[in-house]
């Protein structure tokens, strides 16, 4: 009989136990979920802002260009007239994910593109011709019906392609450049309205300018990119040490046929901290791909509850410990047993970054992302270590991808082989939060260049003009031809104010 008791009492113990463990993470994710309103407040009247939520700026008066209105390019042309012959200044912008104001001017004339997106398919040569306002999610939406994706593009579908041209975005495709080198054409209409067509081999110089020129040398209008077919793909993943993560993939993974896609992301609990990644390699696979609607295999959960749960996982290791450890054991552990073997790769790049994006009204997500020579990368994370300790800061995710050497664009931040590092850091919306993200932001540029490495562009203008002319060698240069191009300074941003010839002193973003 007492051993019957001890037995029981045993099993209470442990049946206790495990109520603990399964307690703590499901209380924490419930928590999470209850908290998860939509506390943005909307923008000001009269005034335009970005993805940062940090520079909200009075402007003169916002246009939406519209593809299905008639004669819209003579619209633009009258508009350009009107901007030169009153001395505003024109900012062009999409869907407004930079953030640094590069979309932005205060008091001028804001060319909303997001309604320019009419788009046709070539299929005989492989090549899609869309507006420079359609979305990567409406691209894939066409393509995917004819078995076809986009060649290179970022991780997440909601930019505008203008937008990603304009910055000269890159992805997780794997041994591949970034956008430009996808990109076979464009027309744009440059400051005195006359438009004209930039190629490798026409306007060739125009074509490596506004291919990441960030809209200073004029509107982009349509584009013709390469285009690839859908392939299905099965996922190579593995929980490495930093460590040895390059040795691994140059033993294991590297000398395989058909890797096409890659990424890691790394352990961002403070007490491991970039310890561990985890390594997310992608190669090609028999059978047919499914469409989108049809992408995934008998059984498997939804995409909208994976969508959620994820969401919840993500923005529940915001500002908790806690959070960020269950979120690596979920993306470490449960994440292979949980989700397919197989995508597609039309799958892969179809998530918009609503489903992760912060809709507090006390911080927002900023973006971070830097370029180190592979020799580099290992001391780039140890300083990495060390400056994000040293701050208050809260490191949400690093993302790591590998991209090739731009031979396109003037302003290029991968001149060589190149390991990119995207960090996402929460801020606090006060004027603390943003002493310490300048400060913070100096010294992880600092640790790239000293590495021989640069900073990607789109995000916040916390680098200095040194720094910026320390990562850009080429940056006078560029200037110097922006003014060949538009003498009158028509198309104008924070980012040029910035970094331009004459320097605003402090300029919004």
């Amino acid at each position: 009989m007492r051993r019957h008791v001890v037995w029981l009492c045993v099993l209470a113990l442990l049946g206790g136990l495990a109520l603990v463990v399964i307690y703590r993470p499901i209380a924490h994710l419930a928590r999470t979920a209850h908290d998860d309103r939509d506390e943005r407040e909307p923008i000001e009247y009269g005034h335009v802002d970005d993805a940062s939520r940090l520079n909200s700026t009075p402007v003169h008066r916002i246009e939406r260009i519209m593809s299905d209105s008639e004669n819209q390019e003579a619209v633009l042309v009258d508009l350009l007239a009107e901007a030169r012959s009153s001395g505003r200044r024109v900012a062009i912008a999409g869907s407004r994910h930079s953030m640094g104001g590069h979309t932005i001017y205060p008091d001028g004339i804001i060319l909303d593109m997001s309604g320019w997106n009419e788009m046709s398919l070539d299929l005989e040569d492989s090549v899609l011709n869309v507006q420079a306002g359609a979305t990567w999610d409406e691209v894939i939406d066409l393509l995917d019906a004819h078995g076809l994706s986009v060649s290179i593009m970022q991780s997440n579908d909601s930019f505008t392609v203008g937008g990603s041209i304009s910055v000269n975005c890159h992805g997780w495709q794997f041994g591949r450049p970034p956008i430009a080198s996808s990109v076979r054409s464009f027309r744009i209409m440059l400051a005195d309205g006359d438009v004209v067509r930039c190629s490798r081999e026409e306007n060739a110089e125009l074509f490596s300018l506004a291919l990441g020129g960030y809209g200073l040398f004029g509107i982009i209008l349509d584009v013709a990119l390469d285009v690839v077919p859908n392939e299905l793909y099965e996922i190579d993943q593995r929980v490495l040490s930093t460590d040895e993560a390059l040795r691994v993939f140059d033993d294991d993974l590297a000398g395989r046929e058909g890797l096409s896609m890659l990424y890691a992301r790394m352990d961002v609990t403070p007490d491991s901290l970039l310890d561990e990644l985890i390594l997310n390699a992608f190669f090609v696979s028999s059978g047919v791909p499914k469409t989108k609607a049809g992408s995934l295999e008998d059984g498997e959960p939804s995409n909208q509850a994976l969508s959620e749960l994820k969401r919840i996982i993500f923005r529940g290791s915001s500002g908790s410990d806690f959070g960020k450890s269950l979120r690596w054991d979920a993306e470490s552990r449960l994440a292979p047993m949980v989700l397919g073997r197989t995508y597609t790769r039309n799958a892969l790049l179809d998530e918009g970054v609503e489903i992760l994006e912060n809709r507090s009204a006390g911080t927002t997500d900023i973006l971070h992302e830097y370029f180190v020579p592979r020799e580099g990368a290992e001391a780039f994370v140890d300083r990495v270590r060390q400056i994000v300790t040293g701050h208050e800061s809260d490191l949400l995710n690093v993302t790591v991808r590998q991209v090739e050497t731009d031979e396109d664009t003037f302003l290029r931040y991968a001149d060589g082989p190149m390991i990119s590092f995207v960090m996402l850091f929460v801020q606090d919306r006060n004027e603390s939060g943003e002493e310490d993200m300048v400060e913070m932001t100096r010294e992880l540029i600092d640790a790239s260049l000293d590495l021989g490495g640069r900073y990607y562009l789109p995000y916040r203008l916390h680098a200095t003009r040194e720094q910026f002319r320390r990562a850009y060698p080429r940056s006078d240069r560029f200037f110097e031809l922006k003014a060949l191009y538009d003498p009158g300074e028509l198309f104008q941003n924070q980012f040029y104010r910035r970094y331009g010839p004459v320097a605003d002193p402090k300029p919004a973003g």
